[in-house]
């Protein structure tokens, strides 16, 4: 199972960011841990200097702002979900080609 951290110390903005991602997942049906990490000692390990911020397997992808859609689904169906590259019927994504449908996209 892959984690997203949530680093933030639990302002507004945090909170928001942590139902966009915790939204984006239960939708695309992904397997994931969510984590909010409200710490500072350990929001500043990732080199942060605005929250909130967005971290995958430990890389962040996204600081100082609250995440869209938009913006977090390149991260997350690259690295995450089964399917998720069709999960909206978009069947003519790059994802969706002969080749991944035998692998199992779509």
């Amino acid at each position: 199972m892959k984690t997203i951290k949530i680093l933030g110390t639990g302002c507004p903005s945090c909170i928001s960011a942590e139902k966009v991602v915790a939204n984006i997942v239960k939708e695309l049906n992904i397997e994931a841990k969510i984590v909010k990490v409200t710490d500072i000692q350990e929001i500043m390990i990732y080199d942060v200097m605005r929250t909130p911020a967005i971290v995958i397997d430990g890389k962040v992808v996204i600081a100082g702002k609250i995440p869209s859609k938009e913006d977090l689904l390149p991260f997350l169906v690259d690295n995450f979900a089964n399917n998720a590259c069709c999960s909206d019927g978009n069947t003519d994504s790059s994802c969706c080609s002969s080749e991944e449908n035998e692998s199992g996209c779509c």
